[in-house]
């Protein structure tokens, strides 16, 4: 029985409201869910709501051991309560002992990587806040502990709005007037087809610092949204091959500026396999979904708002969308109302010179 089910949910309400980062809030929120909801280890994921990769992690050090594992299942096998799976589900939490009534063994995920390290049950939720997802939770108990019940599952789902909705702002917090851009170059970090670094740009370097600082994590680990997006390359070879789905982030930092993170495979003249991750300052065209919902932009208005970007006239605008040059106008009033700008030259600034 799930005790003081509404003082949980005031907390995490009032969590929401406390200015901290995204790493801090994941942390906190964690340590609130567990007075609900007991559980051995966790792992509280922020995603990138395009491509649903991660774009940072807090997780407890069992789970740290194992989280690349955990990648390698999620984007490369075929197994029960897939993440993909709950964001479209009607219920967005589930166990894994529900899954499988009972029987973990089915699970290839618990016999080759939650069992061997001392797991049990798991209990999966997906962050999602008006259709869009901005993270996941996981839960884990050790083979010893009672499996979830059905109500603790249910709980979660039942408060991963409230989790989704504070990810989601601290994803699309906009940088203050007086933040200056950076002028950062792009890195690139070759990684073996076992994620270990070969080698990497200068710039490289430096971005990678940055990531782990955000993350709070040490130097001999590497970022969970480079592990991600090599998981997924790596993943469109096996029995989840998708090529469609890009592997790439779009992260917000700290201070601001919207990092992006693409991998791609390399193959060497011996059958090598190695991966290419770049890492850069994102560009436009990455930062306009994020904007788009910072500023509650509808879908038509993020397409004017594409042309404009590509130097659309207001005569090409309406015809490449088939409206009339009125109707260009009606949408572009909206939108200066909306980012509180008067001209696209200061809707251009107000986008981008904030972001970069």
């Amino acid at each position: 029985m799930i005790n003081n089910k509404e003082a949980i949910r005031r907390q995490l309400l009032k969590l929401d409201e406390a200015p901290m980062s995204s790493y801090h809030y994941r942390e906190a929120a964690l340590s609130i869910l567990r007075e609900a909801v007991p559980f051995a280890a966790a792992c509280c994921t922020s995603v990138d709501p395009i491509t649903l990769l991660s774009t940072g992690s807090s997780t407890d050090d069992i789970i740290e051991a194992i989280h690349h594992q955990l990648f390698d299942y999620e984007y490369g096998h075929e197994d029960y309560n897939s993440f993909e799976q709950l964001i479209h589900s009607e219920i967005p939490a589930a166990a894994l002992s529900g899954a499988t009534e009972g029987q973990l063994e089915r699970s290839g995920r618990y016999r080759e990587v939650l069992r061997p390290a001392g797991l049990g049950d798991e209990l999966r939720a997906a962050l999602v806040s008006e259709g869009t997802c901005w993270g996941y939770v996981t839960l884990f108990r050790t083979i010893d502990e009672p499996l979830f019940l059905e109500e603790e599952g249910l709980f979660i789902a039942s408060v991963s709005p409230l989790l989704a909705k504070a990810l989601k702002q601290k994803s699309l917090e906009l940088p203050s007037m007086t933040a200056r851009g950076r002028k950062d170059e792009p890195g690139i970090l070759v990684l073996s087809e076992l994620l270990e670094p070969q080698s990497l740009s200068a710039q490289a370097g430096y971005w990678l610092k940055e990531l782990r600082s955000m993350e709070n994590i040490g130097s001999d680990t590497l970022p969970r949204p480079i592990r991600a997006v090599c998981s997924r390359v790596l993943g469109q070879d096996g029995p989840k091959a998708d090529e469609s789905k890009d592997a790439k982030v779009c992260i917000r930092m700290p201070d601001g500026l919207y990092l992006s993170l693409r991998a791609s495979k390399l193959e060497g003249a011996h059958g090598q396999i190695q991966l290419a991750v770049s890492i850069e300052p994102a560009k436009p065209a990455d930062i306009l979904p994020f904007v788009a919902q910072a500023y509650g932009l509808s879908a038509r208005e993020n397409q004017v708002i594409e042309r404009i970007i590509r130097g659309f006239s207001t005569k090409e605008l309406a015809q490449s969308l088939h409206i009339s040059a009125y109707t260009v106008q009606d949408h572009l009033k909206s939108i200066f109302a909306k980012t509180g700008v008067n001209s696209r030259r200061e809707l251009l600034w107000e986008l981008f010179s904030r972001h970069n």
